[in-house]
């Protein structure tokens, strides 16, 4: 759910938005969230691959799949993504479960050591 909100955020802003997941699977649940977020509107969006002009896009690990040209990653995946760089702005959302919790501490001291700007917020 906070993702939806941090993505509305990001349409607020006129950020172009990739979301990033482990798998198909959750990649449809998120589409799905997106979809049902509010009950008068919805968030535009599409599953990569894909050619359709929108400003939020949806992808996964196991997908070899160009990623689009965005401002903005958000990263629900427990790994590193290989395309960090070419974003502005990164945030990641950590579930309060220890190995989600473990591998999220790992990512942080990952980019602490490349020297990224780095923003914690505990909801």
């Amino acid at each position: 759910m906070f993702a939806c909100k941090l993505i509305e955020k990001a349409l607020e802003q006129n950020l172009v938005s990739y979301i990033h997941l482990d798998n198909q699977q959750n990649a449809e649940k998120m589409d799905e969230m997106l979809w049902t977020y509010r009950d008068v509107s919805f968030i535009p969006h599409v599953i990569l691959p894909a050619n359709d002009k929108v400003s939020v896009f949806i992808g996964n690990a196991e997908e070899n799949i160009d990623i689009p040209k965005a401002d903005f990653l958000i990263n629900l995946s427990n790994q590193i993504p290989e395309f960090l760089t070419q974003f502005a702005k990164t945030a990641e959302i950590l579930d309060q479960e220890d190995q989600i919790l473990d591998e999220g501490r790992k990512r942080y001291a990952y980019y602490r050591k490349q020297g990224y700007t780095l923003n914690y917020y505990q909801l």
